[in-house]
């Protein structure tokens, strides 16, 4: 209660702040902007984006920014010498205590602290001129859309406490349709082009008059004929004229294509008729640098008619690297397989830059130059990462790596990476060193032929891995093996596939000896049923005195599988007979070694145009199996039934993913975000599910408000250090706005849990998924959070809120829903 009444008391402090402190008295600061169209308030996106001047950005309806600002005084001193006149007794006091330098020091702080205050927006003051360009604004939109009647009227409003708002009544008026459409190619040339092209125009009699149309007519007439080999083609070649009749709101549309083109010779515009042209040259410089531009080139070979250029030495194989020209010689020049080159090229991550130019040789061919820049052969790369879950308190991890460029001449990528961490968990202080080396081949690199199967263009990608690690002090230490062969390609801008072929992984835990040590809770859980079992209230393990670890371990273990098989124990005690099976599964998944063989096939689609595009969707399908060809080969079973090979047991599942994501730009800088997650998991022969593998919740990147490992199966509430399941379900919104400068906010709402599928006897029937009624056991947090944006890293702070717990009894609402039993995450960049 007195926390709720302290910030209560901030923000009434905060609403007290006076936001008009910095408005001259013949001065008004906008609060509002209201447009209406019709007499009816219009709130779209589209019409706010021609406002010229918005108010101060607002969090909780406060302008936190403004008030930031006002803390800050414009009168104050800007030097340490003004400073120093204004508070000389500060001044000379510190200047006494320490010396001049400590007293200027001592100024600038004060100086720094009023400027950073004073770095937040000011009051946004209305400005008639801009009122003014905003209607034009608005008229001009209309007209554009075939409002030409359209009138636009503005009103502001001013207020004696220093505020104003600002009203446009919009009267758009009846819109203009196309009429009659004529089209007239002054070219012999592009008038065969175009009809032979049979294309479709996007101007059609009946439509309303957009502006917009017409340049995406334009557009697409500039990429027919420019793919066409007509390469001097441009828009200033097309021209729109519109007859309107302001009578009957329609108008007739002449779309005239000029049959020549214009260039400067010797101070004279020149004409020339249009002509295709195909490329007869195609030169490519592997070593370009501006500052050598001038020097010669000492290296040149041709291959299939290209020739190569180096000044030093050409070290790019010319098989592979003409691979990625489409440019084909005495081939028509094309935009589109220009762009494609270029993107081709600059996928290899092998150059800074890549620049292609043309130039006439004459009227029907022109001459292709590629310039390269390449980065540089060998690279290092250093990275660090906090990492914070409640099996991990505090870690820190570093990654160091070596990059060969070009290693096999083929703009292939060789890559060596060390990484280390150190951490400190509930058994004390932990590490894991570990080692990988990949190869990157921008082909495909596969035998009999396959390398042929994916078109060039699509990007053909292999990529080899080997790597290993090793684990100590959390969980039981572990030690893995894992080798990867992965090939994709982009089917399409938007979408990609991925075949993981024989990516092998081998986990092998180091001091299983070890896990009553490490998982306490389990040893407390199964002395509570050895208790009832043996009925003796004062039985504790071990029984043997002065047991070491393994001796622990066994006797436990023992205890765990005579229990399992005890069914008179079943038939009188089935809660603790349950208890043991669940303890014993969780023992058997953690203690195994396992050797998983993976085959997956996955495909993404992202319609995400560019870094600032906010308004797109992402969906992504991961299909993969484990063990089926090598279980197949090697039928030897262990003691266990599990399916074995060189003695160890071979991880046999399916496993289906599928995510979707999707996002808007609501204004304002602010997106609301949506996604969903559905993953399951199904074994087969008998087979467990690696932990390794197996689905979790809760964490920085999943339902925010429990710890990682932290929630479910179902509505279980184990209060284990972990907790897996075989299926999961995850579904999250969160509204992302601007609080001012890099600050970001954001508020979120999680829901989801993970359930068991596996159909195991040692699985609490609490925990097991039953059908769409178990979706009530989804778990649902919510909460708030701060972004700092640094443009290349996001440092994010989330506090999240339990708001539906599965696991409680009675009422499961909001019964937790306070401070502290909130969990407080700190992530990089943004949960999805």
């Amino acid at each position: 209660m007195k926390k709720l009444s302290f910030y209560f008391l901030l923000l009434i402090i905060l609403a007290s702040c006076n936001s008009t402190k910095h408005v001259a008295e013949d001065e008004h600061m906008l609060t509002q902007n209201y447009v209406y169209v019709d007499s009816v308030r219009n709130k779209s996106e589209e019409l706010q984006k021609l406002l010229l001047q918005k108010p101060n950005a607002r969090l909780l309806d406060l302008p936190l920014g403004l008030y930031f600002h006002n803390f800050g005084n414009h009168d104050k001193p800007t030097t340490p010498k003004e400073w120093a006149k204004k508070n000389p007794h500060s001044y000379n006091l510190v200047k006494n205590l320490f010396s001049e330098k400590q007293s200027i020091a001592y100024a600038k702080t004060f100086i720094g602290l009023n400027n950073w205050f004073l770095n937040y927006p000011g009051p946004e003051i209305i400005n008639k001129r801009k009122v003014g360009s905003t209607k034009n604004n608005l008229t001009a939109y209309y007209k554009n859309h075939g409002y030409f009647h359209s009138k636009v009227d503005t009103v502001v409003n001013e207020y004696n406490d220093k505020k104003a708002t600002v009203e446009y009544h919009i009267t758009p008026g009846k819109p203009t349709l196309l009429d009659t459409i004529n089209v007239d190619i002054e070219s012999p040339v592009l008038d065969s082009i175009y009809k032979e092209s049979k294309i479709t125009s996007l101007l059609r009699k009946g439509d309303q008059y957009k502006d917009n149309v017409f340049r995406e007519e334009a557009n697409k007439l500039v990429k027919l004929f420019r793919n066409n080999g007509i390469y001097h083609f441009n828009k200033s070649a097309i021209g729109f004229y519109i007859g309107s009749d302001s009578t009957e709101y329609k108008t007739n549309v002449d779309l005239i294509v000029s049959g020549e083109r214009y260039y400067e010779e010797s101070g004279k515009t020149l004409a020339k008729p249009y002509q295709q042209q195909k490329i007869s040259k195609i030169n490519i410089y592997t070593d370009y640098y501006f500052t050598k531009k001038s020097d010669e080139y000492l290296d040149t070979l041709t291959y299939k008619n290209i020739r190569f250029l180096a000044h030093d030495k050409i070290r790019y194989n010319p098989k592979y690297l003409s691979e990625s020209i489409f440019l084909k010689i005495n081939k028509n020049y094309s935009d589109s397989l220009s762009s494609l080159t270029r993107n081709h090229l600059k996928s290899l991550k092998n150059f800074k830059s890549t620049i292609i130019k043309f130039q006439d040789l004459n009227d029907h061919e022109i001459q292709a130059d590629i310039f390269l820049t390449p980065i540089e052969k060998y690279t290092l790369g250093f990275e660090t990462e906090l990492t914070h879950s409640n099996i991990r308190d505090v870690g820190i991890s570093a990654k160091f790596s070596i990059i060969d460029r070009n290693v096999f001449r083929g703009a292939e990528i060789l890559k060596l990476s060390l990484l280390g961490s150190y951490f400190t968990s509930k058994n004390g202080p932990g590490w894991e060193i570990g080692a990988d080396v990949s190869l990157n081949v921008p082909r495909f690199f596969a035998p009999f032929g396959l390398q042929k199967s994916v078109p060039k263009r699509m990007s053909p990608n292999t990529l080899i891995s080997l790597g290993t690690s090793i684990q100590k002090n959390i969980g039981l230490d572990r030690q893995t093996f894992a080798f990867g062969l992965d090939y994709k390609w982009q089917f399409s801008p938007k979408k990609t596939i991925q075949l993981e072929i024989f990516n092998t992984q081998y986990i092998k835990n180091l001091n299983t000896q070890n896990y009553f040590k490490i998982y306490s809770s389990e040893k407390t859980n199964l002395n509570s049923i050895a208790k009832t079992h043996k009925n003796d209230a004062d039985f504790s393990f071990p029984t043997i005195k002065n047991a070491t670890d393994l001796e622990e371990f066994t006797e436990i273990r023992d205890f765990m599988n005579e229990v399992s098989i005890d069914n008179s124990f079943k038939a009188t005690n089935a809660t603790e007979f349950q208890n043991n099976l669940n303890i014993l599964n969780r023992f058997n998944i953690l203690t195994s070694d396992f050797l998983i063989p993976t085959i997956a096939y996955s495909f993404t689609f992202n319609s995400k145009d560019n870094f600032t595009d906010n308004n797109f969707s992402f969906f992504k399908i991961r299909i993969a199996n484990s063990g089926n060809v090598m279980g197949i080969i090697n039928e030897k079973l262990n003691l266990n039934n599990k399916s074995t090979v060189f003695n160890i047991p071979v991880a046999q599942y399916f496993k289906t993913d599928f995510e979707y994501k999707q996002f808007w730009d609501v204004g304002n800088n602010a997106v609301f975000g949506f996604r969903s997650f559905l993953g399951a998991i199904f074994t087969y022969e008998n087979s467990d599910i690696p932990f390794t593998k197996s689905y979790f919740a809760g964490g920085a990147n999943d339902i925010r408000a429990w710890h990682t490992y932290e929630l479910g199966p179902g509505k279980t509430n184990t209060g284990l250090e972990f907790n897996i399941g075989s299926l999961k379900f995850l579904t999250s919104l969160e509204y992302r706005f601007d609080i001012v400068g890099k600050l970001k906010g954001a508020l979120f709402l999680d829901a989801g849990n993970i359930w068991d599928i596996t159909g195991s006897s040692f699985v609490d029937e609490a925990a097991k998924f039953n059908g769409f009624g178990s979706l009530g056991d989804m778990a649902v947090g919510g909460g708030f959070g701060t972004r700092i944006d640094f443009s290349f890293l996001i440092i994010r702070l989330d506090l999240g809120f339990k708001m539906h717990e599965p696991y409680l009894t009675g009422n499961r609402w909001f019964k937790n829903f306070n401070i502290s039993n909130s969990v407080f995450n700190i992530g990089i960049n943004y949960p999805f």
